[in-house]
């Protein structure tokens, strides 16, 4: 039995949870730092869930050999 699925899975958990933290309210009162702010929040959640797929994608093929 191979942690292939396994490590799917949690990448894709992963992914899911940082877009739902990253949604939030679709009203914005004017654009400015908190916009910014906003979207450097939002690119380090996908950027720390892109980084945990690859790692449990090599943890995976790790275990395979």
């Amino acid at each position: 039995m191979t942690r292939r699925p396994s490590a799917a899975l949690a990448a894709l958990a992963l992914a899911g949870v940082a877009l739902l933290t990253a949604c939030g309210p679709s009203e914005h009162p004017a654009p400015g730092a908190a916009d910014s702010a906003q979207v450097q929040d939002m690119q380090h959640k996908l950027d720390a869930a892109e980084s945990a797929a690859a790692q449990a994608d090599n943890d995976s093929a790790t275990d395979d050999n």
